[in-house]
């Protein structure tokens, strides 16, 4: 058991480092080619952080495993809102705006079901999969569009979070190849690690899916969920989660079965529908004085001890 669990770890740190480096390599490139922060932002940086989840899940998929790649979504899922959240509001009350409770949160549980409803015969083929695609780059462009409208004061943040070029062209393009290159490996380590993990546990690919590989490509989110929530920043906390569930759905397992149609496998209907419940939960939570509490916090975190603790007897 030794060796898959390192082969996990490695893969994990490979998926971090080459994501990073893409992340840093694409927005220095596209900044150069006269893109503005904020389009950086919403397009290169968020594609860049959401890759370790699109990698594995497309390896996986192409290995024959896409129960691993939907469980490692559906998983992603339901970690982000019960545990990366609910911890999030243990450390601190998280403060909730508006736009997530009218649009955003509707477009994950919408997405949400989507999924569940082209899963209903087993199997998400290549036509489905681009209707999901279609999906994030209408939410991408919209996200744009609306951006574009907000404060100087919002165009300055965005600015002043995302560095602006420094050295020459050709290293930013390196820094690109380089991230690819460890992604690919990254992905393949930890899938490899994945796999063999869950044939020593006499487990199934999707049931690794929906606990080890969620959480392991869940914990740059938490990581920086976590750190939003000791800053006061809860909108980033929220944010963060919000999107990668949109990103997720839409713009990982979409991609993936137009590539390679997804089984179902041993993702069950009730993990399905668990994704699209703690969802709906959040709405009435979010909407109960604007803020998630403790109390709310410690409720979320239960709902995903039990979710963990369902796999696990089963």
């Amino acid at each position: 058991m030794l060796l898959p669990t390192l082969f996990l770890l490695g893969g994990f740190a490979l998926l971090y480092v080459g994501a990073e480096a893409l992340v840093r390599g694409g927005a220095a490139l596209a900044l150069r080619l006269g893109l503005s922060p904020l389009v950086v932002g919403l397009t290169v940086v968020a594609f860049g952080t959401s890759s370790p989840e699109l990698v594995v899940s497309l390896k996986a998929a192409l290995d024959g495993t896409s129960g691993l790649a939907l469980g490692n979504v559906v998983g992603s899922n339901v970690a982000n809102i019960a545990l990366i959240l609910g911890t999030s509001a243990l450390i601190r009350p998280v403060a909730i705006q508006s736009q997530l409770i009218r649009l955003d949160v509707p477009i994950v549980i919408g997405s949400s079901l989507l999924l569940v409803g082209l899963l209903a015969d087993g199997v998400l083929g290549r036509g489905e999969g681009a209707l999901l695609t279609a999906g994030i780059v209408a939410y991408v462009g919209f996200s744009i569009r609306q951006a574009r409208r907000e404060s100087p004061v919002v165009q300055a943040e965005f600015a002043g979070e995302i560095a602006r070029p420094d050295g020459s062209a050709w290293r930013d393009g390196a820094m690109v190849v380089i991230g690819l290159g460890l992604l690919v490996l990254g992905g393949q380590v930890f899938v490899s690690g994945a796999v063999d993990l869950a044939r020593l546990l006499g487990v199934s690919d999707a049931v690794i899916g929906l606990t080890i590989v969620a959480v392991g490509t869940s914990l740059p989110e938490l990581a920086t969920s976590v750190v939003a929530a000791f800053r006061d920043e809860g909108d980033i906390a929220v944010g963060n989660v919000i999107g990668s569930n949109i990103f997720n759905v839409l713009g990982i397992i979409g991609p993936v079965a137009v590539v390679a149609p997804v089984q179902a496998g041993g993702v069950a209907a009730v993990d399905l529908w668990a994704m699209v419940g703690v969802a709906v939960l959040l709405l009435p939570l979010m909407r109960t004085g604007f803020r998630l509490v403790r109390w709310e916090g410690a409720l979320l975190l239960l709902l995903y001890a039990g979710f963990v603790a369902r796999l696990a007897l089963s």
